[in-house]
């Protein structure tokens, strides 16, 4: 294992604002720090990156706080475990304004999904308490936030009276809901590429 320099990014309501449900609570909303990733914890094994998300308890208006989410290029694999508390992961395969398919899994500590190759996700915080996660990627992945932004978000909002779609994709399907892993994997060979 190599040891690495980390990096922190911390991504504050401004940050969020176009990809929000609530739209009104938005325009007026004091600005706070919803979520902040570390880049590089720990160390980087045979090409791959782990990294730790905290996503803070407050909400977002009549949303739940969640991260920007993003897409990888369709090559790569990602591996998400939750360290702390309990997260709602969505994760869509989309081309463009539609949607071939979305759906979420619930996880709690010690719980973990993949988010496979050409899928999107996010992170959403549903418990009122704080919610960490540890995220294991190949190195030179990085995220795409284009078509979220554009889309102002997700196909699906998670919201405090249940899950709303977004107008601004063309076609959106029937959310499902998926299980977490039974367990956390051995061997982590199946991230890379």
């Amino acid at each position: 294992m190599e040891m690495k320099t980390k990096s922190r990014e911390i991504r504050l309501v401004k940050d969020l604002k176009d990809i929000l449900f609530d739209k009104d609570w938005a325009k007026s909303a004091k600005d706070f720090k919803v979520y902040q990733v570390s880049r590089g914890m720990k160390y980087r094994k045979d090409g791959l990156r782990y990294d730790q998300t905290v996503i803070f308890p407050k909400l977002l208006g009549k949303e739940y706080p969640k991260t920007k989410g993003h897409e990888h290029p369709k090559e790569y694999v990602e591996l998400i475990e939750v360290l702390q508390g309990q997260a709602i992961f969505l994760l869509q395969n989309d081309q463009g304004n539609k949607v071939k398919d979305a759906y979420f899994i619930r996880a709690k500590k010690g719980q973990a999904i993949i988010s496979p190759r050409g899928y999107s996700h996010t992170t959403i915080n549903t418990s009122g308490k704080i919610l960490k996660i540890g995220t294991w990627i190949e190195d030179v992945s990085e995220s795409d936030y284009h078509n979220i932004k554009r889309l102002k978000g997700f196909c699906y909002y998670c919201t405090l009276s249940g899950w709303k779609k977004n107008k601004n994709y063309k076609r959106v399907p029937k959310l499902k809901e998926k299980k977490p892993l039974k367990s956390f994997p051995k061997n982590l060979d199946f991230l890379n590429c």
